[in-house]
């Protein structure tokens, strides 16, 4: 639920994804990116996203993914261009932060709109705002769900909106790892190294 509400507000309401537009997904086999690649593509966008393994560009491509790239052997800003054909994006979703943080911006067409939403290689340093005109006077926002489901109406509105992808097959939530409760700490361990794919869950 947690997911799937945060992929809804990021592609319906902090930058409403529609057909035609370009969007750039980091680690797209994640549990927050195939969520989001799938329902990007099902609102018509052409997706790209970056992935670390060869696995992982698989199941990418499996869940909505029109091109992926594998960043540790890739640069990912040159695919880009090249994929985009010198057009770029019209947003980033970055859920990794540090270490992405400086080539999503150069990803982004001129207006394009920097959303830096998770830091799973630590937090994006602080940078000076004359970065966003060098790179085409661009947008950044670094939103969080419960701005996003802070009444009631918004919260069920959500809520719908998620079940009915779920319900009509635009979106399906792949559980790929379960964990015994008493092995909660290798389930830690495996999501910081970034083992896994999809959703993880625990079974009491």
């Amino acid at each position: 639920m947690l997911k799937g509400l945060t992929v809804w507000y990021l592609l319906h309401k902090t930058f409403k994804v529609e057909q035609g537009h370009r969007v750039l997904i980091h680690a797209a086999a994640g549990g927050i990116g195939l969520l989001a690649c799938q329902w990007a593509r099902a609102l018509g966008a052409h997706v790209i996203g970056t992935v670390g393994s060869k696995a992982k560009a698989d199941l990418a491509l499996a869940n909505g993914c029109d091109h992926v790239i594998l960043y540790n052997e890739e640069n990912f800003v040159e695919r880009v261009k090249q994929i985009s054909r010198g057009e770029l994006c019209d947003v980033v979703y970055d859920g990794v932060g540090k270490t992405t943080f400086p080539g999503s911006l150069s990803c982004l067409r001129p207006r394009g709109l920097f959303v830096s939403f998770g830091n799973a290689s630590g937090p994006v340093p602080p940078f000076p705002l004359a970065e966003l005109n060098n790179h085409g006077s661009l947008f950044a926002t670094r939103p969080k769900l419960n701005d996003y489901v802070g009444t009631r109406k918004e919260l069920l509105e959500g809520a719908d909106t998620l079940f009915a992808a779920v319900i009509n097959g635009k979106l399906h939530v792949p559980i790929n790892h379960a964990y015994a409760l008493k092995d909660a700490a290798k389930a830690h361990i495996d999501l910081e190294s970034r083992a896994t794919t999809g959703a993880a869950i625990l079974r009491p």
